[in-house]
C-alpha cells in the first residue's frame, strides 16, 4: 500500500492539498478540489448491474477491478465510489468496499465511521429538526403549522421502531406535541444536497431552499426562514471535502457521499466525481443497485444537474444471480443449471434495453465465481453476442486488475468508438405523473403507473408551487423491476403504484414512493452485527 502523500503525488496532489485522517485516509482540501474541477479532462465510466439478489453481483468489486485493469493497461485511472452506511453494514448487507483483491482500503474504517461524513450529515439534519421545534416553542413567528411539518429526524442505523414517533410530550416545557418520525441518514435531503452540490456556495443555496413544512397560509417554510442554514454549513464544512483512499493495487479512489439508490438518488458526490475527472484520464464510478434504480437516477438527476455524461456503461451480472432470476433457490445456486441461467437472462436484457434507451451501448461484465460452469457462461455470452452487446468475464475478485484486463479493453474500445450523448427519457416540461409513467414503462417494463388519491393530490400541489420541472427520484424496491420485491426475473404483467410524493426542493428532485418502500429500513432477523467481533484492534465479520 502507498502512503497517503505518495498516493496524492501520483495524481498531482501536494502534501498541502491533503488533510490526513490517520495514516491511510485524507480529505482533499477545497482549493485542490476547485483546481481539479477547472482542469477536468478525464473520461467517465458508469458501472451498474442487473437487479440484485441475495446471491450477489459484485458491482463495487467490479468497479474497483475495472479501475485496476485500466491501470494495468497503462491508463491513469481512479475510482469514485459511495461511502457505506452503518445501517446495511450492521444489517443484512455487511461491508460495501468491494471484495478479495478488488477492494478499497482501509476497508474497516471506510465501512464504519470513516471520516465522519455520515455523522456530519446526521448532525446537520437533526440541528434543523431541533431548530424547527425550538421555533414552535418560542412563539412560532413564521406561523409554521405544526401539523404540516415534513422535516423528520435521521439516524445512520436501520431502526424500524423509529419510523413513526410522537414528540414534544411531557407538557409545555418540552415542546409542541406532534407526530414525526426518523429516516435513515442516507435518505436525508442533506445527504442528497451534499452529493449534488458543486461546492460550498451551491450547497448553501440548496439548504436555503429545502422545504421543512408549510405555514398556516399553505406557503413553504425553509431553513433560511429559521436562520438555520449557517449552522448546518458549519457542521458540513469538512463533509464537503472528498476522501482519498486506494484500492488493493494502489489505484487512487475518492469515496464520498452515500445516498441509497432505492430511497434516494444512489450516486457518489458530484464534487468527488469532478475532482477525479480533473486528476485522472479515466474515472470509474457506480450507481447503486440495478440500472433501473441507480443508472436511471444517475442520468436523470446527477448527469443533468452536473453536466456529466459517461463515455461507457458497464452492466454487472453473475451466473448465480441469473439463476435466481431463473427460479433457482439460494440453496441450489452451486449446482450447474444452464437452463435456469437462460430463463434469468430476461432480467439482464431488460437492463440492457434501458441503457440503450439513454443512447448508451453497454458492456456486460460477468463477475465470475469458481462454481460457474462453462455451459452457464456460454449461455450468457451467446445471448449477449446475439444482441450485439460486448461481454467479458472477470476474475477480479481473486486476480485483481489482471482478472479485469479483458473487461478494461472492451470498455476502452467502447469509449474510443465515441459514445453518443445521453438522451433523457422525459422532458423537464412533462407532468410529474408522465415522468413517472415514462420511467415505469421504459425502465421497469410496467404496463402503466397509477397514483393514489393522496399522491395525485401531492403532485398537483407540487405543480402549483412551481416544482413540476424537477426530476423524479423513484423510491422502489431494489429486489425487482416491479414494485413487488418477490417478483424476480423480468416481470411484464404489472402496474406501478405511487402511494406518495415527497418534495426535496433543495436537492432538486421529487421522491415518488412506490410499493412498501420505507425511508427507514429495519434490521433482518439475524443482523450482521451479531457476527462482528473485535480481536485486539482487528474487526472480524464485517465483510461476511
Amino acid at each position: 500500500m502507498k502512503s497517503i502523500p505518495e498516493l496524492g503525488r501520483s495524481i498531482g496532489l501536494s502534501d498541502d492539498d491533503l488533510e490526513p485522517y490517520g495514516r491511510d485516509v485524507a480529505k482533499v482540501a477545497l482549493p485542490a478540489v476547485q483546481r481539479a474541477h477547472a482542469a477536468s479532462r478525464g473520461r467517465l465510466i458508469l458501472v451498474s448491474a442487473i437487479t440484485p439478489t441475495p446471491a450477489g453481483e459484485g458491482k463495487t468489486t467490479t468497479s474497483i477491478g475495472l479501475a485496476q485493469g485500466l491501470s494495468r493497461l497503462g491508463k491513469k485511472a481512479m475510482v469514485a465510489l459511495r461511502e457505506p452506511s452503518l445501517g446495511p453494514c450492521m444489517g443484512m448487507k455487511g461491508g460495501a468496499t468491494g471484495g478479495g483483491n478488488s477492494s478499497i482500503h482501509p476497508s474497516d474504517r471506510i465501512n464504519l465511521h470513516f471520516t465522519g461524513d455520515l455523522h456530519a450529515v446526521t448532525s446537520a439534519h437533526n440541528l434543523l429538526a431541533a431548530m424547527i421545534d425550538n421555533h414552535l416553542h418560542f412563539g412560532n413567528a413564521r406561523n409554521l403549522d405544526p401539523r404540516k411539518v415534513i422535516w423528520k429526524r435521521v439516524l445512520d442505523m436501520n431502526d424500524r421502531a423509529l419510523r413513526n414517533v410522537v414528540i414534544g410530550l411531557g407538557g409545555s416545557a418540552h415542546g409542541v406535541p406532534r407526530e414525526s418520525g426518523f429516516d435513515i441518514s442516507a435518505a436525508s435531503e442533506v445527504m442528497a444536497a451534499l452529493c449534488l452540490a458543486e461546492g460550498p456556495e451551491d450547497l448553501e443555496q440548496r439548504i436555503d431552499r429545502m422545504w421543512i413544512g408549510f405555514d398556516r397560509d399553505g406557503q413553504p417554510v425553509t431553513p433560511k426562514d429559521l436562520n438555520a442554514t449557517s449552522g448546518m454549513m458549519v457542521l458540513l464544512r469538512d463533509a464537503l471535502k472528498p476522501n482519498l483512499v486506494q484500492t488493493t493495487e494502489g489505484v487512487p479512489g475518492l469515496v464520498h457521499g452515500g445516498p441509497f439508490a432505492n430511497i434516494a438518488h444512489g450516486c457518489s458526490s458530484v464534487v468527488a466525481t469532478k475532482t477525479a475527472l480533473g486528476l485522472a484520464d479515466y474515472v470509474v464510478t457506480e450507481a447503486g443497485f440495478g440500472f433501473d434504480l441507480g443508472g436511471e437516477k444517475f442520468f436523470h438527476i446527477k448527469c443533468r444537474s452536473a453536466g456529466l455524461d459517461p463515455v461507457a456503461v458497464v452492466l454487472v451480472a453473475t451466473v448465480r444471480a441469473l439463476k435466481m432470476h431463473g427460479g433457482v433457490p439460494v440453496s441450489e445456486l452451486g449446482t450447474p443449471n444452464a437452463d435456469a441461467v437462460a430463463r434469468g437472462l430476461g432480467n439482464l436484457e431488460k437492463h440492457l434495453e434501458s441503457a440503450k434507451a439513454f443512447h448508451k451501448a453497454p458492456v456486460v461484465a460477468i463477475n465470475r465465481f469458481p462454481t460457474d460452469s462453462d455451459a452457464e457462461l456460454q449461455v450468457i455470452r451467446e445471448r449477449c453476442e446475439a444482441a450485439g452487446v460486448a461481454v467479458a468475464e472477470g476474475t477480479h475478485f481473486s486476480d485483481g486488475g489482471a482478472g479485469a484486463e479483458g473487461l478494461a479493453g472492451l470498455v476502452l474500445q467502447a469509449a474510443d468508438e465515441g459514445a453518443q450523448p445521453f438522451q433523457p427519457l422525459y422532458a423537464e416540461t412533462d407532468s410529474i405523473e408522465d415522468k413517472v409513467r415514462k420511467i415505469a414503462q421504459t425502465v421497469y417494463g410496467a404496463r402503466d403507473a397509477h397514483f393514489s388519491a393522496a399522491a395525485h393530490k401531492q403532485a398537483e400541489q407540487a405543480a402549483a408551487l412551481g416544482l413540476e420541472k424537477l426530476p423524479i427520484c423513484m423510491a422502489k424496491t431494489q429486489s425487482s423491476l416491479s414494485d413487488d420485491p418477490s417478483r424476480f426475473g423480468r416481470p411484464t404483467d404489472f402496474d406501478l403504484t405511487v402511494r406518495g410524493l415527497e418534495i426535496s426542493a433543495g436537492a432538486g428532485f421529487l421522491v415518488a414512493l412506490t410499493g412498501d418502500m420505507m425511508r427507514m429500513p429495519g434490521l433482518p432477523r439475524v443482523p450482521r452485527a451479531e457476527a462482528l467481533r473485535l480481536e485486539g484492534e482487528d474487526i472480524q465479520g464485517l465483510m461476511g
